[in-house]
């Protein structure tokens, strides 16, 4: 059974057997029968994590147990309004929140998780998109080029879809619809540089 837990650029939770390098945690989103219910969300702080981590493991979608959402990449999960967990990723959490409070000013976490939902999703469950320059984007950020998911890279850009990222294509210019919430955006334009898969890396800009 393929389980309804990989999410997309998108937002969206979809059952596919993309595998993925990032783990997330929304809350507990799952019944019994391990499908989803009508919830995508049952706090605000929701963080990506790393899949190994002090030899714990986890029977995916346990009764009573956080959701295991699956991301094929970093920025995937930060296109979906997800962030870096402080405790598996304490590195990446510091550069994060740290670049987070240089843009947007000084905030405890709560507050920060608290912007960023409301940058991210609308109270009907659809995600937050904005227009913007193509050319004025930072590395990592999803946009859509054709109605197709794309990630911005220094030079070129990848197309996404249910299996992974397709060929390079030229960077798009002009306005785009953005996928990553624009305080994301904005932390990434100060320097934050998320992991892209490894498929990636022979075509690397």
């Amino acid at each position: 059974m393929t389980l309804q837990n990989r999410v997309m650029p998108t937002g969206e939770i979809v059952a596919v057997p993309l595998r993925g390098a990032f783990l997330g945690n929304r809350g507990i989103l799952h019944g019994a029968d391990r499908t989803l219910g009508v919830a995508r969300w049952k706090t605000q702080a929701w963080v990506t994590c790393v899949t190994k981590f002090k030899g714990r493991r986890r029977a995916l979608m346990s009764p009573g147990k956080y959701t295991e959402l699956f991301f094929y990449d970093e920025a995937v999960a930060l296109a979906a309004g997800h962030r870096p967990c402080g405790e598996c990723r304490r590195e990446d959490y510091r550069r994060f929140i740290g670049l987070w409070r240089e843009v947007h000013g000084q905030a405890p976490l709560a507050d920060i998780d608290k912007a960023l939902h409301k940058a991210r999703v609308r109270p009907g469950r659809q995600q937050v998109r904005f227009e913007a320059l193509a050319q004025d984007l930072p590395f990592g950020t999803f946009v859509l080029v054709d109605e197709t998911p794309v990630v911005l890279r220094d030079t070129d850009a990848l197309p996404f879809g249910p299996e992974g990222y397709g060929a390079p294509r030229p960077r798009p210019t002009g306005p785009v619809t953005v996928l990553t919430p624009a305080p994301t955006v904005a932390v990434l334009a100060a320097g934050y540089r998320p992991e892209l898969h490894g498929s990636s890396a022979s075509s690397q800009s």
